[in-house]
């Protein structure tokens, strides 16, 4: 590393953090490779700048609460991609910038990036809302019975964990990877802020059961970007087949929310490999 590193580290570290109440921070960075400044060094110098490179992953890969993902993309969009969690705005701000630099002035050109924070969503069924809604609406059960307590009690932890792993999740070593931005429709007809809490609450819970049924064939991550980015929200998907990424995205767009509400960016498509792969893939 560069000698003035461990100096430019104390520097940082004097900062006060910028946590966010809850959640981390996600950076979505995907450059593209000059090759023609790449051919110019000579072995050694690439030699050392993969090194330096391999161990610039590994510090942020050891640094506590943080994440990174790396991926080759598979179109001509950007060559290759990195996927940060991490919970001080300082910490991912001085990763993305190591991370530009990383193999050497002007070989990785920043192509797209996308910030967002991992969340909750507004959509989840409280414990209140259960107890009224499921157990004693549609069950018949009366609160105060044995029967009533251990359901709730059941759906409450199992609610705080769903809550806490999106909030602070661990990202899976599936091999593809999709991502694109995506927000809410404010048109004239169909505009989804003038619509009631309870209706698009309503709507999202039909568009979960939709998406549920490719439990244990699709890893989603959905974090907020609305006033941080481009677009109200990042969707993440992991999957071990290129089909089900395909099927999950056509049927939902069938989904009444989709259908008069969403809009989509681009869709960036990667694959998770293990870093000496990856140099050989991206002709490093």
């Amino acid at each position: 590393m560069n000698p003035q590193e461990p100096q430019d580290q104390a520097q940082e570290n004097s900062y006060d953090c910028l946590e966010p109440k809850e959640g981390w921070h996600v950076l979505h960075l995907f450059y593209q490779i000059d090759h023609g400044q790449w051919s110019m060094m000579d072995d050694e110098s690439q030699l050392n700048a993969k090194t330096e490179l391999s161990k610039l992953i590994q510090q942020i890969r050891s640094t506590p609460k943080t994440q990174l993902l790396t991926f080759s993309i598979v179109t001509p969009k950007a060559d290759i991609a990195f996927m940060l969690l991490t919970p001080d705005l300082h910490t991912a701000n001085r990763f993305e910038k190591m991370i530009t630099r990383s193999l050497g002035p002007d070989i990785l050109t920043p192509c797209y990036s996308y910030l967002s924070l991992t969340e909750t969503g507004e959509y989840m069924t409280s414990p209140e809302e259960y107890a009224e809604n499921t157990l004693k609406g549609e069950q018949g059960l009366q609160e105060g019975d044995e029967e009533f307590k251990n359901a709730l009690d059941e759906f409450t932890v199992r609610i705080e964990k769903y809550a806490h792993d999106k909030l602070y999740p661990n990202l899976p070593d599936w091999p593809i990877f999709c991502f694109y931005s995506m927000g809410k429709r404010r048109g004239e007809v169909n505009n989804w802020y003038a619509l009631d809490h309870e209706d698009r609450k309503k709507l999202m819970a039909a568009h979960g059961r939709v998406g549920r049924q490719w439990h244990g064939k699709i890893r989603q991550l959905i974090t907020g970007s609305v006033g941080l980015d481009e677009s109200e929200w990042g969707v993440t998907l992991f999957s071990k087949d290129s089909y089900e990424i395909k099927e999950i995205v056509y049927r939902m767009r069938f989904d009444e929310v989709t259908v008069k509400y969403g809009e989509f960016g681009d869709f960036y498509i990667g694959i998770q490999l293990p870093l000496d792969e990856l140099f050989r893939r991206l002709g490093l």
